[in-house]
């Protein structure tokens, strides 16, 4: 699925215009990126949460020249699936699953 393809679901499940359900979307999209910038986490209880996670420096080996490569700090956004969304995800597993 894509975005326009979850804008046109969005639209479809709320009785909304494509316009106004890719509104929706854009301002959720932009609510979180900016949460995530200042180093909030997003919690939407039962689905998961995007947070920031801080990764080290670190030295890593290149093979192709047979050294080492430093590579730098960075943070890095992430998400944890909460514990509705595993449990529908695995139930849709073992309903999808033929037996052998």
């Amino acid at each position: 699925m894509n975005k326009r393809d979850l804008v046109k679901k969005i639209a479809q499940d709320a009785r909304l215009s494509n316009v106004q359900a890719a509104r929706a979307l854009d301002a959720f999209l932009d609510s979180v990126q900016s949460s995530l910038i200042k180093g909030d986490r997003v919690t939407l209880v039962g689905f998961g949460t995007f947070a920031v996670s801080q990764h080290k420096a670190r030295l890593v080996r290149v093979p192709r020249r047979g050294g080492t490569m430093q590579i730098a700090a960075r943070r890095v956004a992430r998400f944890a699936p909460g514990l509705d969304l595993k449990l529908a995800v695995q139930s849709s597993m073992k309903t999808s699953r033929t037996p052998s």
